[in-house]
């Protein structure tokens, strides 16, 4: 029987570091000069970032603060999908952003598309919020990874559960 290797591609964020960046920001933001006296927050809702400032400059300002802290924890900001700046109570403005957990079902088919296109002699197939990439060689498995990673898809990818059967 013929040896078969496997490797899996998903989108997994840890929310711990998410949750640290999130106190982070929100201690640099009440202790800067610029923030004196504002109601800045951002607050984590299940998989979901909830920022909230009085103007768009400070909310752009807390966001940039975020994803600085965000970088620094080795959260990928592409794993992050903003929404539109709105009007809150109390003519605040507040955004909403979602973290990004498993690849979403469109993505996984281009992916999927692109493994084909590239003509290795590999198997892929989705799996819920992963893609199994399957092939006899594991050079080619590492191939596959490399053109992967060079082409952009708009969203994080790891390669994790390397096999070898």
């Amino acid at each position: 029987m013929a040896q078969q290797n496997s490797f899996d591609i998903v989108s997994q964020i840890d929310l711990a570091e998410v949750n640290n960046a999130l106190n982070q920001t929100v201690k640099e933001v009440r202790q800067r000069f610029d923030f004196k006296g504002s109601h800045a927050d951002v607050v984590l809702e299940k998989h979901e970032l909830v920022l909230s400032a009085e103007d768009e400059t400070k909310l752009r300002n807390m966001n940039d603060i975020l994803q600085q802290k965000l970088v620094r924890r080795g959260v990928p900001l592409k794993a992050l999908n903003y929404g539109t700046i709105e009007p809150a109570a109390g003519s605040s403005v507040r955004q909403r952003a979602q973290i990004q957990e498993g690849i979403p079902q469109d993505k996984a088919k281009e992916v999927v598309k692109f493994i084909k296109d590239s003509k290795v002699k590999v198997q892929a197939s989705i799996q819920g919020d992963v893609v199994r990439v399957s092939g006899r060689d594991r050079d080619t498995l590492q191939e596959v990874i490399t053109k992967l990673k060079e082409k952009d898809f708009g969203i994080h990818m790891q390669f994790t559960n390397y096999r070898s059967n």
